[in-house]
């Protein structure tokens, strides 16, 4: 089960203070993880809930591997919402949601390392209102390039760094891997 404070304290050990939305966005993570006793329930939706994110560089070359999000009809990382019975780490959760979002393999060998905070909104739709999702972006790296997408995505792909605009990249995205890059 992840704990709470575990993720509080890494939270709060984030230092990237010229990087202002994420510093924005560490501050209201640690306010969610002070003010409520359930940081990771989807039905929490007011002030939302802790997600997880993995940005998945490729093994060989400066790229970042992307899904094509079905719900939200946009280029996005692989990740989503934390299973309290199933991941014991927030970084655990990114790893399982890139694996079955997208089939990659991750290198064993290379822990994970927050690149990120992001609290961004996500529309309503049948019972569930407009709320937030509080993000952590976690760093991984493909064994391969070999991916293939799942149900819950439409595509997958590979982007280059240089290609951020092609495929409409949100700015915590871009600053996430480039500090993954750094």
């Amino acid at each position: 089960m992840v704990e709470p404070f575990a993720v509080q304290s890494l939270v709060a050990g984030w230092r990237d203070e010229s990087d202002g939305e994420a510093w924005k966005s560490r501050e209201l993570i640690l306010l969610l993880l002070r003010e409520t006793p359930y940081p990771f329930a989807r039905n929490q939706f007011s002030p939302g809930h802790l997600t997880a994110t993995a940005c998945v560089m490729h093994p060989t070359e400066a790229a970042v591997l992307l899904v094509h999000h079905r719900r939200l009809d946009r280029w996005l990382l692989p990740g989503g919402h934390v299973e309290v019975d199933v991941d014991t780490t927030i970084a655990g959760s990114a790893r399982r949601e890139a694996v079955e979002e997208t089939g990659v393999v991750l290198d064993a060998g290379s822990a994970p390392v927050l690149v990120g905070l992001d609290v961004h909104g996500i529309p309503g739709r049948k019972k569930e209102p407009f709320h937030l999702h509080h993000d952590l972006i976690f760093r991984f790296r493909a064994e391969s390039a070999t991916v293939e997408g799942s149900d819950e995505v439409r595509a997958t792909a590979w982007c280059p760094v240089d290609r951020f605009d092609h495929y409409l990249l949100p700015q915590p995205i871009r600053r996430a891997v480039r500090r993954s890059l750094g």
